[in-house]
């Protein structure tokens, strides 16, 4: 089946703009948001360079008004007359030790990355159960699989939330026309990381984007991407010892 009409939250740089680029390239309709307006005029004008045939919407958007969440959603549904396919991307990593006096930045990560991930998720799905049909895809994290100090501490908790909340979801509809893929991937250069000097096996934004559009498009329930290593990856990480993660984090 092919998803024509795709809104992506967050998509004024990094996963999300990466991902708007491979699907213009693929002849996808494109529903785009984020908080930074000017970003998004500017990615409009690109997709529609790299293929003038496709519709591209795009609105403001700070996902952590609630309200406002569904308000965008429900107008871009309407623009485009369906969503077949929503992309749960926008997201944050700031944070740190907790105890060491940073938790306004704890808790703004934790209220974006999980609230506000629910409130897109209960939006995209409010269109999909009316429609019968769509596609709801989050963007979480291979460090959902553990978890991990300092400023990743959070961070990785709500990738984890967001991760049982998916498959939740996916549990609710089994053996519907409304499908539900959750993708984790591992480090690929966005400007979250952008400071990190030394990221082991870090991929560029196109090569990692690339691997994360293959598998939406294939609408696996869940994938860890790229492929080598965080597939294995997943799985060491399960049973390594806390003196490990420390050091991988």
């Amino acid at each position: 089946m092919i998803r024509q009409n795709i809104l992506i939250t967050g998509a004024s740089s990094g996963l999300g703009k990466g991902m708007a680029i491979e699907f213009a390239k693929m002849g996808r309709n494109l529903a785009l948001c984020a908080r930074r307006m000017e970003n998004l005029e500017s990615l409009k004008q690109e997709l529609l360079i790299i293929n003038p045939d496709i519709k591209v919407f795009i609105r403001s958007l700070d996902v952590n008004d609630h309200d406002q969440v569904f308000e965008v959603v429900k107008a871009f549904a309407a623009d485009l007359g369906s969503l077949d396919r929503v992309i749960v991307n926008a997201g944050m990593g700031k944070g740190a030790s907790l105890g060491t006096g940073y938790f306004q930045a704890n808790k703004q990560t934790a209220v974006t990355n999980f609230v506000s991930a629910l409130a897109q998720c209960e939006a995209a799905m409010e269109i999909f159960r009316a429609q019968n049909a769509g596609h709801l895809v989050t963007i979480s994290s291979v460090s959902a699989v553990r978890g991990a100090r300092r400023a990743m501490t959070v961070y990785a908790a709500t990738k984890a939330a967001l991760t049982s909340l998916s498959e939740g979801i996916r549990i609710d509809v089994l053996n519907t026309p409304i499908k539900v893929t959750t993708i984790h991937p591992g480090f690929i250069r966005t400007e979250i990381n952008a400071k990190v000097k030394t990221v082991p096996f870090i991929v560029d934004l196109e090569t990692g984007c690339k691997a994360i559009v293959k598998d939406i498009e294939k609408e696996v329930a869940s994938s860890f991407v790229p492929k080598w290593p965080w597939a294995l990856f997943r799985y060491i990480a399960r049973i390594a010892p806390l003196s490990l993660l420390a050091k991988m984090s």
